[in-house]
């Protein structure tokens, strides 16, 4: 049996938004959690894109999907997930949604498009593969990527405590 502590020190920074203080999550938060931090541990979102792997398209894709699950995530645990705490604590709702819209949002919102253009520029004669790698731009959206990264490994590392479980990101390299 997992033994989750009481409270966890929430310190993430967002860029736009810094959030600092502490969450005590109920049964409802930590299995929601629980349920976050698996699609997040398991994508591309937290686990680096080296220059000679992957699709800049996919990682975007990866990332917008994790709107949907959230999405889910809420639903299927209800209120109980956002329920107001005392003295100004977070709840999972709050973070859930602040991981999406000051997380990934930016980035999605400024890479998207720019790529999408990017791509729809690609003669029949070249794969998506070699035209992405000749992309003016996509050394400056792996970075992008990179830093989303890191914010998205500090609220997994944030979900794991709220579980009690140990992060199990550690087998992944933090950087390549």
């Amino acid at each position: 049996m997992v033994r989750a502590p009481k409270s966890v020190d929430v310190k993430l920074n967002l860029h736009v938004l810094e959030i600092s203080g502490t969450w005590e999550p109920n049964d409802a938060e930590r299995r929601a959690a629980w349920e976050l931090y698996v699609e997040l541990v398991t994508r591309v979102s937290v686990v680096p894109l080296r220059a000679d792997e992957g699709l800049l398209r996919e990682a975007l894709t990866s990332l917008y999907s994790l709107f949907g699950t959230t999405r889910d995530v809420l639903r299927q645990h209800g209120p109980d997930v956002a329920e107001p705490k005392r003295n100004g604590q977070y709840n999972f709702g709050y973070l859930a949604v602040a991981m999406l819209n000051f997380g990934i949002r930016p980035l999605l919102a400024r890479w998207h498009p720019t790529l999408e253009d990017w791509e729809s520029q690609r003669p029949a004669d070249r794969s998506r593969r070699d035209h992405e790698g000749l992309c003016p731009q996509s050394e400056e959206l792996r970075a992008a990527l990179a830093d989303t990264r890191r914010i998205l490994t500090a609220y997994a590392d944030l979900l794991a405590s709220a579980c009690g479980v140990p992060n199990l990101l550690q087998a992944v390299p933090a950087d390549s």
